[in-house]
């Protein structure tokens, strides 16, 4: 009766360690997976592409299309151009985008304090009610703000962001009529500084010097400005130059009653004497040309004026080279 008893007991628990590893032996049985994920959801890329932006239908005004808040204003005159370069950090790049530009630098009016959350909070407010969508949100870099400052036309002037460490809040507005509107602003407890921009295109203004051109200003001014293209720091005319040396001849060969003074002027880079004998020089350059096209040298002078008569104000890249110039002068 024992024996008999001790295997019933040794088969039961041969049966029972049997059971237990079919429950835990999982290595060929597929497990069925849970009904709830936990696992977040891939999510799309939210790279930046301005025709994924849904449009705004809110009347949103005339540039710059909106006030600062109550209790704000300019600190200094605005920089306002109808056409320039201003750069976004899109997804922390500093991207160029060229149109209608407005820049300052805020503060609060007389007798307030200014608050960055106010100034803040104000235009996220704004901005949202009238469809604006935010594309970043983030501080910009040291090698970013390396890689592109210099690039940068306006950077140091009022209203300038982008620099290293700042925090920029950016939006964009995408309307029917209006195009795309741009906006950043980035503050602290001091101040802010805020820039709207209307992006548009180029529109070309430049155009061939004519001779009528040439004979209209002669007639109706008395004189005609040109810039004709000499080799660097020489006398020679250029190509381009001689192309607009040759409307001048056409211009006198129509009107022979034409007498004319060619001046010629330079910036104020470099030494004076040395400026005056190179401008001498190219007026002479000019005369020489245009007496081989078979103008009368009676008809015409050659002066030097070297920097003595600048148009505007030797104070910029711009402006030196508006100085730099020839002009045809109606002799009576």
């Amino acid at each position: 009766m024992k024996k008999t008893t001790f295997l019933l007991a040794s088969a039961l628990l041969v049966m029972a360690c049997n059971q237990k590893n079919k429950e835990t032996d999982t290595t060929n049985t597929p497990v069925e997976q849970s009904s709830t994920n936990t696992e977040e959801p891939v999510k799309e890329s939210t790279s930046f592409k301005i025709e994924n932006i849904p449009y705004s239908e809110a009347e949103i005004g005339a540039f710059p299309f909106f006030t600062l808040p109550k209790g704000l204003k300019e600190m200094n005159k605005p920089l306002q151009k109808n056409f320039d370069v201003c750069y976004f950090p899109i997804e922390g790049i500093m991207t160029p985008i060229e149109g209608k530009l407005y820049k300052t630098n805020v503060t609060a009016v007389q007798g307030e304090e200014f608050s960055q959350r106010y100034f803040e909070k104000s235009l996220e407010d704004y901005l949202t009610s009238i469809g604006a969508y935010k594309v970043y949100d983030g501080e910009i870099t040291q090698e970013e703000y390396v890689r592109y400052n210099k690039q940068d036309p306006n950077k140091g002037a009022d209203g300038d962001i982008g620099y290293a460490g700042e925090v920029i809040k950016m939006y964009v507005i995408k309307t029917h009529k209006q195009g795309n509107i741009y906006i950043q602003y980035t503050a602290n407890n001091a101040g802010g500084k805020l820039n709207i921009l209307q992006e548009e295109a180029l529109e070309q203004t430049i155009t061939k010097i004519t001779a009528d051109e040439i004979a209209k200003d002669l007639t109706e001014k008395g004189k005609s400005i040109l810039y004709i293209n000499f080799d660097t720091d020489k006398s020679s005319v250029t190509k381009e130059g001689n192309e607009v040396v040759s409307e001048i001849a056409t211009a006198l060969k129509k009107d022979s009653s034409l007498k004319i003074s060619i001046e010629g002027h330079t910036d104020n880079t470099g030494e004076a004497n040395h400026n005056k004998k190179l401008s001498s020089e190219r007026a002479n350059a000019v005369m020489t040309a245009l007496i081989g096209q078979g103008i009368d040298k009676s008809r015409l002078v050659a002066k030097g004026l070297g920097a003595d008569n600048p148009l505007v104000a030797n104070d910029s890249d711009s402006n030196k080279a508006k100085n730099r110039r020839v002009e045809l002068v109606r002799i009576k």
